[in-house]
């Protein structure tokens, strides 16, 4: 990460890759100029849109927000790319299609300052309609208390965070986690996570209020990709491959946790299966993620969908169908 020693640092660095979201980019941009903490500087790099994007970040007049445009090269070297020209003395990566709620900042510097020794600090997120404006209603809250401390273990079986946009990373620590990997098109950002889990503790916002609004949009690629076991496969490869996990955990824990999170993962994939209408093949994704790595609420949610047929809608909880 390069600094201008000619200006001041900024606090904070938001880092935006931005890829044909005309659509949805200037809510995300107004939500930065919105901040009650003005010390922040906001980079969108605009990854090869042809549909405008570019135009609508430059038609927000602040010289804090700097649009970097650069030929199609994917999600995480836009990221990385950001990272190199930031400047700010904290980190946080909100993508181009959400927003943050106006005391965002704030709160995560209070929560990061509460914790010297943590690398970052993360709060609750709320999930949002394709279509939505801020001020509409959620579709669901996600809580972050409890989220506190060492996260290794708990990450290296999920992925704990729906992105960076609700997480505030110390400087350092971006520094000594280095890049995105530019290979990894799905799971890039939970494969960074584990990277900076490995450098010290994580730090919640107290409160269950959201940071973070998080547009559900039908062509997302979680949307796309995590009913497919393949999808994985890459960021599966590249987490557990890191030398320093090996030295960390040792062989036998390290390849106790892959069991573990290969079990998680088909859980994932038998879910998304069924709310993509294949019930039979995800329903099998599902037992065998219950064999794998039995528990009790597990147990009673691989029942449910089994029971799906026979529940109205609104019980279908994890496995209510995507609309259309």
């Amino acid at each position: 990460m390069m600094r201008d020693l000619a200006t001041p640092a900024p606090a904070v660095s938001i880092l935006t890759p931005a890829f044909d979201v005309a659509r949805y980019v200037g809510a995300a941009v107004d939500s930065a100029l919105a901040q009650s903490f003005p010390d922040w500087e906001m980079l969108v790099v605009d990854d090869g849109s042809r549909d405008g994007t570019a135009e609508v970040v430059a038609a927000r007049e602040d010289k804090r927000i700097r649009l970097i445009r650069q030929e199609n090269a994917g999600v995480s070297a836009a990221r990385s790319r950001a990272m190199a020209e930031a400047r700010g003395e904290a980190v946080l990566f909100l993508d181009a299609d959400d927003w943050l709620a106006p005391d965002a900042l704030e709160r995560l510097m209070v929560a990061l300052a509460s914790m010297p020794a943590a690398i970052a600090a993360h709060g609750a997120y709320a999930v949002m309609a394709e279509a939505a404006r801020p001020g509409d209603p959620p579709l669901r809250l996600k809580g972050a208390p409890g989220l506190s401390g060492d996260l290794l273990d708990r990450l290296l079986v999920q992925n704990l965070f729906v992105n960076g946009g609700h997480m505030l990373i110390r400087r350092e620590a971006i520094q000594a986690a280095g890049p995105f990997l530019p290979h990894l098109r799905y799971g890039e950002d939970w494969e960074y996570w584990i990277r900076l889990a490995l450098q010290g503790p994580f730090v919640a916002v107290e409160d269950t209020e959201p940071v973070l609004f998080v547009r559900e949009r039908q062509g997302s690629a979680y949307r796309r990709m995590a009913r497919d076991p393949s999808a994985f496969a890459p960021a599966m490869a590249a987490i557990y491959a890191n030398p320093l996990l090996a030295e960390r955990l040792g062989p036998q824990r390290l390849a106790q946790m892959r069991r573990r999170a290969e079990a998680e993962n088909a859980w994932i994939v038998g879910r998304e299966l069924i709310r993509h209408g294949d019930r039979a093949a995800g329903l099998g994704r599902l037992r065998a993620s219950v064999a794998a790595a039995p528990s009790p609420k597990r147990a009673l949610l691989l029942a449910a969908a089994h029971a799906l047929p026979l529940l109205p809608r609104p019980l279908h909880g994890p496995f209510v169908a995507y609309p259309g």
